[in-house]
């Protein structure tokens, strides 16, 4: 093979945007040979050019066409068209999440795993963006010891009420399988668990509907214990204008800030925990480097994910963002909603089926009608109905 034939599957906002940069030649060795949408005026565009198009995926993962499909459906159909995708031998890019909960991500997993030498990339382009790569290289070298605390406030998600009425699937149990978590943070989830591991424990407090007419979480904090005995912090909201986005990662050779497009290191001499056992100083502390890291490199983003997926296809190259760990970001978004709706104590490894059961009665036991964008979010009595 000397160059991949991408189908698309799912051409809104997202599958749009790829399809864009795709078909402008942006990525070599590749072309955009389908697209797929079950509303046909998304595919409309497409009719009368060299690109075949569809209303059913089974049809364009069966047609030929392709040897590769990037699905950027709604979230619950990831895993049905993946699956398809790999039972029919081909390579699969996915958006963000990969499935909705655990147990669909082991599903797929599982498809994939089977499919022998296919190659399964997700879409975690954040992961590309130099300023992140560098947070990863510092933490994986060692230069801040031993993680001792996490914490990421990123409350720049904000929403407005005419977000929520314009995708009929959007915030709802049945249609996203959540909201903040499942939507805007998978970026986020899969970034902190990339530097510092799963966590053992998670406790979480949500605001469902807390500033939005939707049924589903838009507020978030919570609490997390690491293997280590490190603990951290996630909070995230998209009520919360202007917001803000701060990354604090501390470990016992010093501190790393990343807030405002600036990434600060405020390096310890000596680590913290041989200072503790050493100094005769009652009041003492470690004298520290205030050091900017400079952030150099080429933009991340979309193409680069896509380029790198065509390369592993073509070359072998390592896969950038392997589809396999976002189990990791679902699981630590399913306990922290599992948390909320429990009010207990949520330990990792999280019982996909278990957490697959409760999220099902939620849909089954769901009132909620979506026709109502102008009225106030559901009240607390509805939020705990949830529970």
């Amino acid at each position: 093979m000397e160059s991949v034939r991408i189908g698309i599957v799912g051409m809104g906002n997202m599958g749009s945007s790829h399809a864009r940069y795709l078909r402008q030649g942006d990525i070599s060795r590749c072309t955009l040979t389908a697209v797929c949408d079950t509303i046909s005026e998304r595919i409309e565009p497409f009719r009368n050019t060299d690109i075949k198009t569809y209303t059913d995926s089974k049809e364009l993962i069966r047609s030929g066409e392709v040897d590769a499909v990037l699905i950027a459906t709604p979230h619950y159909d990831h895993t049905t068209i993946g699956i398809d995708a790999f039972e029919q031998g081909l390579h699969v890019l996915v958006e963000k999440p990969i499935s909705v909960h655990k147990a669909d991500c082991e599903r797929l997993i599982s498809a994939y795993e089977a499919a022998g030498d296919r190659i399964f990339g997700a879409m975690f382009q954040m992961r590309t963006e130099p300023v992140y790569q560098r947070i990863k290289a510092l933490i994986d070298n060692g230069e801040l010891g031993d993680i001792q605390r996490t914490s990421w406030i990123v409350t720049s998600w904000f929403r407005s009420n005419i977000y929520y009425a314009s995708g009929g699937c959007r915030a709802t149990w049945k249609g996203e399988g959540g909201g903040v978590l499942l939507n805007q943070c998978p970026h986020n989830l899969d970034l902190f668990q990339w530097f510092c591991g799963m966590p053992t424990k998670v406790r979480a407090f949500c605001g469902f509907g807390k500033y939005h007419p939707i049924e589903v979480e838009d507020e978030v904090t919570a609490y997390f214990e690491y293997p280590n005995g490190a603990t951290g912090t996630f909070v995230t909201s998209t009520g919360e204008a202007p917001g803000s986005d701060r990354l604090e990662i501390a470990g016992d050779r010093g501190r790393l800030l990343y807030e405002n497009g600036k990434l600060t290191f405020i390096r310890n001499e000596i680590r913290t925990s041989d200072y503790t056992k050493t100094t005769t100083e009652p009041f003492g502390r470690p004298p520290v480097w205030h050091v900017d890291i400079p952030i150099t490199g080429p933009r991340g983003g979309h193409a680069v994910i896509t380029q790198n997926f065509v390369d592993a296809i073509l070359d072998g190259k390592p896969v950038l963002a392997p589809a396999v760990e976002g189990i990791h970001s679902i699981e630590i978004a399913n306990a922290m909603l599992y948390s909320a709706i429990t009010d207990t104590t949520v330990e990792l490894p999280l019982d996909g089926v278990a957490y697959e059961a409760h999220l099902k009665k939620l849909i089954a036991e769901s009132t909620f009608k979506k026709d109502t964008v102008d009225a106030p979010g559901p009240s607390s009595d509805m939020a705990k109905s949830f529970r």
